[in-house]
């Protein structure tokens, strides 16, 4: 995919989600100060927050799309997964916020003290559950069509937003019918699920920013594809490594040693361009020519 269509997709993807989340914001925080729930005004103040968030992701995504100089000769794409890894921290911090917010609820245990809240929170839960995973599932298909880390981390901050929707939906429903305990019992098992999407989050921008292999059937079908071209008699070393979401390639291949420095020149070109316009996502092949084990 070209950068600029990458770029503008990417882009469309983040403004999307910051109109919804601000117009989602708005609604619930009126909805919350209307019907007197708390909750409400909470969910309200975390829809806010991921408006920081998919302002992150476009700042990421353009930064990464630059195109190669002089002082960054292997482009800018990891810079990317730096946002992936402010979003995922921003993910945990507000998935460990809900669960302590959750704790002192549970450990304070003045159930009765708290206000009965109206009708038209537990309507905004609602559409606010239905809207925001419309928006994760938008936006997480973008983000594997694009293959973009920071984009996916995105998404599940919808997810997040969701899932502390229905928290707010069963706390609301549960205080209407006379058990308050439940919203902070919801809260906490919400606070794991956006705890362990951050973690995910986490691990895969990190996997790519320090040099991570690709998996072994990914190199598998690299070397059945080197082995069909003509001239190729064995692979002495195959290193792959993801950077961004684009990968390098390191191959070492054998040839016959009696051949000429044009000829196997032209071995390693045949390796070299049918691999780029295999896999698109290979942005840069390194291939060293070896004359055949017996030959040196």
């Amino acid at each position: 995919m070209e950068e600029k269509t990458f770029l503008h997709q990417a882009t469309k993807v983040s403004l999307v989600s910051i109109i919804g989340n601000l117009v989602l914001s708005l609604l619930k925080l009126l909805a919350g100060i209307i019907a007197s729930s708390g909750a409400m005004i909470s969910d309200a103040v975390h829809s806010a927050s991921d408006v920081f968030s998919s302002i992150i992701v476009i700042i990421g995504v353009r930064i990464s799309s630059k195109e190669s100089d002089k002082e960054h000769p292997y482009g800018h794409e990891r810079l990317e997964c730096v946002a992936a890894i402010v979003l995922a921290t921003v993910l945990a911090v507000t998935g460990l916020g809900i669960g302590y917010l959750a704790l002192q609820k549970i450990i304070r245990g003045n159930y009765d003290e708290l206000k009965v809240p109206g009708m038209l929170a537990l309507i905004a839960a609602a559409v606010s559950i239905v809207t925001k995973e419309a928006m994760f599932w938008y936006t997480r298909w973008y983000a594997k069509r694009l293959d973009s880390p920071a984009i996916m981390a995105d998404a599940w901050h919808h997810r997040s937003d969701a899932l502390s929707s229905v928290g707010a939906l069963i706390g609301i429903g549960g205080a209407m019918l006379g058990y308050p305990i439940m919203e902070p019992v919801a809260s906490l098992i919400i606070c794991g699920f956006i705890c362990k999407a951050a973690f995910d989050i986490f691990k895969d921008a990190t996997d790519k920013m320090v040099d991570k292999s690709c998996d072994e059937a990914f190199e598998n079908e690299i070397k059945e594809i080197v082995y069909k071209q003509e001239g190729v008699l064995g692979i002495d070393l195959l290193q792959t490594r993801m950077f961004g979401n684009k990968i390098y390639v390191d191959i070492e291949i054998a040839a016959d040693g009696e051949k000429t420095l044009n000829e196997t020149h032209d071995i390693a070109e045949r390796v070299h361009d049918v691999l780029e316009e295999t896999y698109p996502k290979i942005k840069h092949i390194m291939v060293h020519v070896n004359p055949l084990e017996g030959q040196k």
